[in-house]
């Protein structure tokens, strides 16, 4: 028997961008009639263009969409804003209909797709709560055993018996989310209506969905903007790209994909101007600096799973004895975590002639904990002053979860700003 709870199939939706109505029906209706035997809109004022047709302004917010879910399984859904992404829930929701294509969905289904959906805004909470149970097939004798649960969760339990409609949005959605994971779905569809919460309530919420799918067999939709949700959530991505699907598969691939293939993580690394109004010095003059990994020049997002490569170009006007450049890895509060030198393996202070240099530097893959940091680049004579300003470069960097990196961390356990991978050995002692 198929696990198969969601079946989509060459689902497409259709909007005619600006039409809503003529206003009235029986305007519709005249319009539509004569339409039909090819006459002109009798609406239509003199010398005023045929608005009615409007073939040019179609806009396909999705296109020969398919794709399967099975029971138990954390499906992530991503792209750029625009892609298609709300629709394709609101179609999975049954908020909305397809203009074509079909979808074939086994169970019930909780979605939480806006500040508000499902809610009256003056019903109180508890009032709510009940009728979302309503609206889901629940008896209220079913509700009322999850509700406290419901009411902690969401922490709202002061303002349970006021009117929604006073409630700040984080407080509706906490409720709303309470709701939606608590009343026990077959099915529960997320969108990214969670970033209104705050941090804390944000990584409850990915707590409880992981429960849904790892303890509770059910199903879980989960659109976010937020790559590291993602990759800890979901176990398959779909990456939806101008309404139709561009690639599916496991989360960290499709994730590295997206991330390498947007401006989230960018093809050049923008510096020149930064370094064109350096200050000239008679020694020294930094011409470059590049990060990458993988051979592909990186902004501001990396990969934990990845070496980042530093090369660093400069040139010198005249022999120098005790040049050192180097780098500073500053955490997201510019404390120095560590400091390091082009010459650490050199014996003595080293002594360099003029002419241009590359140095080339790589933090090891799976080394630092997925966080903020800054990196920064700077110069100095051993002893004597610094070449560039004492701030130097500083470069943001924001290290991302790759999903493959060391297997004895997860995403929320990680408590310090490094995760050095180290070689252990554990022998059993003889008697």
């Amino acid at each position: 028997m198929s696990n198969t709870v969601i079946s989509v199939e060459n689902v497409s939706k259709q909007y005619h961008l600006g039409v809503i109505s003529s206003g009235t029906f029986r305007d519709d209706f005249k319009i539509w009639w004569s339409k039909t035997r090819n006459k002109a809109n009798p609406l239509q004022l003199v010398d005023e263009g045929d608005h009615d047709n409007r073939e040019k302004d179609i806009l396909w917010a999705l296109k020969d969409v398919s794709f399967k879910v099975n029971q138990g399984e954390a499906l992530g859904i991503i792209g750029r804003n625009g892609a298609g992404k709300s629709t394709l829930l609101k179609i999975l929701s049954r908020v909305t209909t397809p203009t074509s294509g079909e979808i074939k969905v086994k169970g019930r289904i909780a979605s939480l797709l806006e500040v508000g959906t499902g809610f009256h805004p003056e019903l109180t909470g508890r009032e709510n709560i009940y009728l979302n149970g309503a609206i889901m097939g629940m008896s209220r004798a079913e509700v009322a055993r999850k509700f406290d649960e419901i009411v902690d969760f969401s922490g709202v339990e002061k303002f349970i018996d006021t009117p929604v409609k006073r409630y700040s949005s984080g407080m509706y959605v906490r409720l709303a989310f309470a709701v939606a994971a608590h009343l026990e779905p077959e099915i529960l569809i997320v969108d990214e209506v969670l970033a209104v919460g705050d941090a804390e309530f944000q990584k409850k919420s990915l707590g409880k969905m992981n429960d849904v799918t790892k303890t509770g067999g059910r199903t879980v939709i989960f659109v976010s903007h937020n790559m590291q949700a993602i990759r800890q959530l979901c176990t398959n991505t779909i990456w939806i790209n101008s309404g139709q699907i561009k690639e599916q598969g496991t989360s960290q691939n499709i994730v590295d994909q997206y991330l390498r293939s947007s401006n989230i993580i960018s093809s050049n690394l923008n510096l020149k101007e930064t370094i064109a109004r350096l200050p000239i010095d008679p020694v020294f003059r930094l011409l470059n600096i590049n990060l990458s990994q993988l051979g592909h020049s990186v902004e501001n997002v990396v990969l934990s799973g990845e070496s980042l490569d530093f090369e660093i170009e400069f040139e010198i006007f005249q022999r120098v004895t005790g040049l050192r450049v180097f780098f500073d890895l500053l955490d997201e509060e510019q404390n120095l975590i560590f400091r390091s030198f082009h010459d650490n393996d050199s014996d003595g202070i080293p002594v360099i002639e003029e002419g241009i240099y590359y140095s080339y530097v790589s933090l090891p893959a799976n080394y630092l904990a997925p966080k903020e940091y800054y990196i920064r680049i700077n110069a100095g004579i051993y002893n004597v002053r610094t070449l560039l300003p004492e701030e130097g470069i500083l470069i943001p960097i924001n290290i991302l979860h790759s999903g493959n990196y060391n297997k004895a961390y997860s995403t929320d356990t990680i408590r310090g700003k490094l995760a050095p991978v180290f070689s252990w050995k554990t022998e059993k002692r003889l008697r």
